[in-house]
């Protein structure tokens, strides 16, 4: 098993970049299968990535926002079916007050997305968001409202899925009205420390702790590589921005599948396939998604993962309940693309 998995990261890296930074790691229940660590976490240090590395993980915070929202369903403080003008004490302008909790998990609410990743200038869009909302003063989730509440809605709620960053902003502040706590203070406390994980948290890109790598984007034009701290928010919000290394995201997938983190009606709900996304009939297969977590059906198999890409950040994870285990691919270079992992591990696994 653990040739056959370097084989597959071997060839992921040949074929997908060949100056690859980040730590790539398998691991079952008996422990750590296969990890390596690659570049440099510091350039300007000559730091090397360790594989207890932190690493940013962009849009891999929604599955910790989805496991904080059905926390607060299972405490019976929530429902899937609340209304968002019914929580929220904000004025939402042309955010429907009617969209459920349900739809904003599940990618179906429609509301406008601050950064639409459907839009054809999408790279365009997101350099005029951070020249007219300067990243450093991205503290709070309620600064993200004025980008958003002037958005007219993609549709009506329910209708269909589109990828929606606005929708877990709006997820991540019904999480502050209900339980009286910053967001991050919640997942902090009733995630983090309740799971046990160690290298993991909403670390400010100006003040990152030891072992912790720093982001890189290469300029197209020089080749030289700098930090992103321009391109990103201060502090990670509800939709992005949080930081874990390998052992930690080990900890957290078996956490979930042991019935750990929410009740076993709740975590049956959460990995359930609620909205198809994509039905692939040359593979054979059917991808999905959850409360908070893809998942694509093969046969009479399915595996779980979260992604997120960001600028100088890459970031893959993924269960496969069938052996138990866990594969994450972390980078502090950019997107590396995770095609490989998605046709080949899951074969294996």
């Amino acid at each position: 098993m653990k040739q056959k998995i370097q084989e597959i990261f071997n060839v992921w890296i040949a074929d997908e970049t060949e100056d690859y930074s980040g730590v790539l790691s398998a691991s079952d229940v008996a422990g750590v299968i296969y990890q390596a660590a690659y570049g440099l976490r510091n350039k300007a240090e000559a730091l090397p990535n360790a594989a207890d590395t932190a690493f940013a993980i962009a849009s891999g915070t929604k599955l910790f926002t989805g496991l904080a929202i059905c926390k607060l369903i299972d405490s019976g403080k929530l429902s899937l079916e609340s209304k968002l003008g019914d929580v929220l004490p904000y004025e939402l302008g042309q955010i429907n007050r009617n969209i459920t909790i349900y739809q904003l998990l599940t990618h179906t609410s429609g509301v406008g997305d601050y950064i639409d990743e459907e839009a054809e200038d999408f790279d365009d869009m997101l350099a005029a968001l951070y020249v007219k909302y300067p990243a450093h003063l991205w503290e709070r989730l309620d600064y993200y409202l004025q980008m958003m509440t002037d958005l007219p809605p993609k549709f009506e709620p329910g209708a269909r899925y589109a990828y929606s960053n606005s929708g877990y902003v709006l997820l991540g502040l019904v999480v502050e009205a209900v339980s009286g706590v910053s967001f991050q203070q919640f997942v902090q406390d009733e995630i983090i420390m309740s799971c046990g994980l160690t290298h993991t948290g909403f670390y400010r890109l100006d003040a990152l702790p030891d072992n912790t790598a720093l982001g890189y984007m290469e300029d197209e034009d020089t080749g030289e590589w700098r930090v992103n701290t321009k391109d990103l928010p201060v502090i990670g919000g509800s939709d992005g921005g949080m930081y874990s290394c390998a052992a930690d995201m080990d900890t957290l997938w078996r956490a979930l599948f042991d019935g750990k983190i929410l009740s076993p009606a709740m975590t049956a709900a959460f990995l359930t396939p609620h909205v198809i996304i994509e039905v692939d009939e040359a593979e054979g297969t059917v991808e999905s998604y959850g409360l908070g977590v893809y998942l694509v059906k093969e046969g009479d198999k399915t595996f779980y993962f979260i992604m997120g890409v960001d600028s100088g950040v890459g970031f893959f994870s993924g269960y496969y309940p069938a052996t138990k285990t866990v594969v994450s691919a972390f980078s502090n270079t950019g997107y590396q693309g995770a095609s490989l992992l998605f046709d080949e591990l899951p074969a294996l696994l």
